[in-house]
């Protein structure tokens, strides 16, 4: 395990690092036409729902903060409350244990080449206070810490570098009468970790996007993780907060559904 006082904000990679970088930038082109599948001709459809917020989806502000915390309130535009959620059904794991295989190895999710979690100052468990970095092709580097953990769920914060500014919460619950349905959800409060990383995110969309089809296809990978079937598809709410130092006339949508 690495040493938790080095800190993600501060790591160098090492030649091993290096070469996984590298590897990863082979596998950019599969990932990446991975993802696009899921635009072009879906085996499972997205239903869209886009809504203006207000104070009420927004997190608590944290408890234990540090220096190296970067929270919704120092990011740049409005901030965006997302939710993806996916029904499973006849899964073979209980809500627990798939939030905890996801916790053990976030990978097991991903589409490789897009993305990857990297335990830096981590010893696996997803314990308060561990470390991670989200890796993506590019200068995206994503470092996060661990603020909660339960039985059922797992809440990332993002520290200084990151893209983006805010919280991720992983989670999952038991339903059904007959007890062999889950559902599971990504839950996302964000803003703009800097200016330039708005453009991207809330004027050209691109990061925005970016995110959307990683968290789509991360539900659809952790139902097949569970040993289930998607039903009804994805569910993808987002509600838009104009921040202060936003123009909500520009950056807050008109209440919107579509299907994917």
């Amino acid at each position: 395990m690495a040493d938790a006082s080095l800190g993600t904000s501060h790591w160098i990679p090492g030649p091993r690092q290096v070469v996984r970088e590298a590897l990863m930038l082979t596998r950019l082109p599969r990932g990446l036409a991975g993802v696009a599948w899921r635009c072009v001709r879906p085996d499972v459809p997205v239903h869209v729902v886009e809504e203006i917020g207000d104070h009420r989806d927004l997190p608590a502000p944290l408890a234990d903060g540090t220096d190296r915390d970067q929270p919704l309130e120092q990011g740049f535009g409005p901030a965006l409350h997302r939710e993806f959620r996916v029904r499973v059904t006849g899964a073979r794991r209980r809500a627990a244990d798939l939030v905890d295989a996801i916790a053990r190895d976030m990978n097991r999710c991903v589409v490789p080449g897009v993305a990857r979690f990297d335990y830096v100052a981590a010893g696996g468990a997803m314990t308060v206070g561990e470390e991670l970095v989200v890796r993506m092709p590019g200068p995206w580097d994503g470092p996060v810490r661990v603020l909660s953990r339960e039985p059922s769920a797992f809440r990332l914060g993002t520290l200084t570098g990151h893209l983006e500014a805010g919280q991720i919460e992983f989670s999952a619950r038991d339903v059904g009468a007959a007890g062999d349905d889950l559902e599971f959800g990504i839950t996302t409060w964000a803003r703009a970790g800097d200016r330039i990383a708005d453009v991207l995110y809330t004027r050209l969309g691109l990061a925005k996007e970016i995110q959307y089809l990683l968290w789509v296809e991360f539900c659809v990978r952790a139902a097949a993780l569970a040993g289930g079937r998607v039903a009804g598809g994805v569910t993808v709410r987002t509600r838009t907060v104009a921040w202060p130092d936003a123009d909500p006339a520009a950056d807050a949508p008109e209440i919107s559904r579509r299907a994917v």
